[in-house]
């Protein structure tokens, strides 16, 4: 499958990214998931590209509610962190099998606390901090989808 290396030397770096994969037409029904250890920049590279997509108003972090809808103009969003999930039948009980049925873009952020339940991600982001400003990020495309978007960043 289709990979791509890079290196944020800066919080403006990753932004540029966000900017790059918001431009592309084929997110709009992705799943895209961003692994990292706390602190890495997950969250961060999110609400980047929420900003990019149009989203207005404050941006919360779902640690706690676990997901967080945004809309975009003509597109729903679901940012997921899945960090303080640890009972499978919440899956049931919050509807998130109907979240993901629906047409629209989902983020999850710690999504290894969700396997078995969710879909294979068509991207999966893994974020590393080199130190507190530079991050190395690897973009993975596990789908056809994931590979489309991952040619088209780098047309």
């Amino acid at each position: 499958m289709e990979l791509r290396h890079c290196t944020w030397h800066n919080e403006d770096d990753t932004a540029a990214l966000a900017r790059q994969l918001a431009a592309q037409p084929l997110l709009a029904n992705a799943f895209i998931t961003l692994h990292g250890d706390l602190g890495a920049g997950k969250t961060t590279l999110v609400r980047h590209l929420l900003r990019a997509l149009g989203v207005q108003g404050r941006i919360k972090s779902p640690t706690y509610a676990v997901v967080e809808p945004h809309e975009a103009p003509g597109l729903a969003i679901w940012h997921f962190d899945f960090y303080r999930f640890d009972d499978p039948r919440e899956w049931e009980d919050a509807g998130f099998r109907d979240i993901f049925a629906a047409p629209g873009l989902k983020l999850a952020e710690w999504p290894e606390k969700a396997v078995g339940l969710i879909p294979p991600a068509d991207i999966a982001i893994t974020i590393e901090a080199i130190d507190d400003h530079q991050r190395r990020a690897v973009l993975h495309a596990h789908t056809p989808l994931g590979c489309g978007l991952l040619q088209g960043m780098n047309a």
